[in-house]
């Protein structure tokens, strides 16, 4: 965005409009943070301001302020088709394509509200007016504390806000860890711990709320750990089966893939999740150093992401998925040796 285009977004804010702010299909702190933390920031404004997602969200999201307005697309489809439609100002937090929405697609496609979107994923659609995209940046949680800046507006931010924005950021960079954590984002955090967010209380949440069933699970997925030495990789795998035995819930997944790339010598880890009622086997990478974990998901598995942390789906069986991944390491095996 230019200094310009923040001039007319600030303009915008000055009279009433109705907003809708929009994330992606099985949204993630960063997406529930970022969203709910806009949606405080334009209530300073006076806006009518609605958050919709495109399904539901894990249950250790779900005492953040503002959770309970949020509508979901999936079970209140007439009100969030009709909201959307009427909406004047759409944003679009955390994806840079339509299709992540899932079944909001066609209506956002529809829509004639004016759009925003604000993401750090890479290679963004060309579909919003204002477009703020900065892979760079740790989170859309970070970029939506800079979103407020750019529009002279930090003196806004209430402990609500900070609460989001804190845990949109927490959750997106592994607690501080990953290497898209820089001196800014810590600087940011910083801020938002003096403007009331309570970083105990917000870990504690996030991750000291664990059920008898997703600790089991979590043993079931350490189980079925593997590793690849020759490619430094290492995978893990749950069947449809194995989720129904601990009654997996939203969630219940969200991390596990970075036990695999705790190993000692894997700079790739991948865990691979049976969808049976998606027909899908869902993906999610990682790796560390310079591979690029959103080029492979890009090139075998329909998604992508970013450098270090990626997503994809397969449409084969989860059988054939996992040898499908196992096949294609060979030609990675000079790179991820180089890291």
């Amino acid at each position: 965005m230019t200094k310009q285009d923040f001039t007319d977004i600030k303009k915008l804010l000055t009279t009433e409009k109705n907003i809708v702010i929009v994330t992606h299909k099985n949204p993630d702190g960063d997406a529930i943070g970022s969203s709910l933390g806009l949606y405080h920031f334009l209530k300073t404004y006076h806006q009518h301001v609605l958050v919709i997602v495109p399904n539901d969200y894990p249950s250790f999201l779900k005492w953040m302020p503002g959770h309970e307005h949020i509508l979901k697309h999936d079970t209140q489809t007439a009100i969030c088709d009709s909201k959307i439609d009427k909406a004047d100002i759409i944003f679009t937090l955390d994806f840079n394509a339509f299709h992540r929405t899932g079944q909001m697609e066609k209506p956002l496609e529809n829509s004639k509200a004016l759009k925003v979107m604000i993401d750090h994923h890479q290679e963004p659609d060309s579909y919003a007016k204002y477009t703020y995209s900065d892979v760079r940046m740790s989170s859309t949680s970070e970029m939506i504390y800079h979103f407020m800046d750019h529009l002279d507006a930090l003196d806004h931010i209430t402990p609500e806000i900070a609460t989001c924005l804190y845990t949109g950021i927490m959750t997106d960079t592994g607690s501080f860890r990953f290497s898209s954590t820089t001196s800014l984002t810590h600087q940011v955090i910083a801020h938002l711990i003096e403007a009331g967010a309570q970083n105990s209380d917000i870990h504690n949440h996030v991750f000291d709320s664990n059920s008898y069933n997703r600790l089991q699970l979590l043993g079931c997925a350490l189980n079925n750990l593997k590793v690849i030495p020759e490619s430094r990789a290492a995978y893990i795998t749950l069947s449809q089966e194995e989720l129904n035995k601990y009654n997996f819930k939203k969630g219940d997944t969200e991390g596990i893939v970075n036990y695999g790339l705790s190993l000692e010598n894997v700079v790739l880890a991948a865990i691979f999740i049976e969808d049976k009622q998606e027909g899908i086997v869902k993906i999610s990478l990682r790796s560390e150093g310079h591979f690029s974990v959103n080029d492979m998901a890009r090139k075998h598995f329909n998604g992508g992401g970013h450098i270090n942390a990626a997503g994809g789906k397969s449409h084969l069986s989860l059988k054939d998925t996992v040898e499908k991944f196992i096949s294609i390491l060979p030609e990675y095996n000079k790179a991820l040796n180089n890291e």
